[in-house]
């Protein structure tokens, strides 16, 4: 299928690795244009230099998407060097499942507002594009009570009913919006390899509640989330999918 992805433009937050990665490349193998950011400069680096060899346009830039100036100066950028935006996709997690108050403040400021500054950000440049797109990456820690902490899918719930608002703000303006729900994501160098490695009772009990015995892959979650930024899905507006190989039990309806 062609995805009608080729040309267009697309942003990453988080894309230097796993989930953000996946979908980053995918995106770029599709012939879209893509900008990433992330902390880690030697591996923006090597993304953005790994994206270019696929032949398209290609950004990597270190940003703290807390920091709402460094994220505001990177969407500009981002429009500059590849010629606008069609496509964003918030991807990064401060991954707190403490249950403490610095939980709640990082869940607060990477989370949720990372993902309402990006947005932002990047409206005035969806607005001009014919294929306006968000995706925002959720969890299905937002859906059901599980072992992470409190903050963490609070937030996750929140992200889903932000992105269902933005769907019916922003659909008079052809720009949709949906959003992703991950289960259980395994890949090297991830939190599920830190656990096997180093908590396995808790790795082998997110093991056991899997019906497929497995956790997912980046390949499954990256290409759900470029199919639904994609012109390939251009009436989906306002879908939370979940992606987790029936780990949750709760009737979405």
């Amino acid at each position: 299928m062609d995805l009608g992805l080729k040309g267009l433009n697309a942003i990453v937050t988080g894309g230097s690795k796993g989930i953000g990665r996946r979908a980053a490349d995918i995106f770029a193998d599709e012939g879209a244009n893509v900008s990433i950011c992330a902390r880690n400069l030697a591996e923006v680096n090597e993304a953005a230099t790994s994206l270019a060899a696929k032949g398209v346009k290609s950004l990597g830039r270190t940003v703290d998407v807390g920091d709402k100036s460094s994220l505001d100066n990177w969407v500009k950028e981002s429009a500059r060097a590849l010629g606008g935006i069609d496509i964003v996709v918030a991807n990064v997690s401060a991954l707190a499942v403490e249950d403490n108050e610095d939980a709640w403040k990082a869940g607060f400021d990477v989370d949720m507002m990372h993902t309402v500054r990006v947005v932002n950000a990047a409206l005035p440049y969806l607005e001009k594009s014919n294929h306006g797109a968000i995706v925002i990456v959720s969890s299905v820690s937002g859906r059901e009570v599980d072992f992470t902490g409190p903050a963490y899918g609070a937030f996750k719930a929140a992200l889903v009913h932000y992105a269902q608002r933005m769907a019916f703000q922003l659909a008079a303006k052809n720009i949709r919006v949906n959003s992703v729900s991950p289960g259980n994501t395994y890949f090297k160098g991830g939190v599920w390899e830190h656990i096997e490695k180093n908590i396995p009772d808790l790795f082998a009990q997110a093991l056991a509640l899997n019906p497929t015995g497995r956790m997912a892959t980046l390949e499954e979650i990256g290409r759900s989330i470029v199919f639904l930024a994609s012109p390939a899905s251009s009436f989906t507006m306002g879908t939370n999918l979940v992606i987790d190989g029936a780990l949750t039990r709760g009737v979405q309806l």
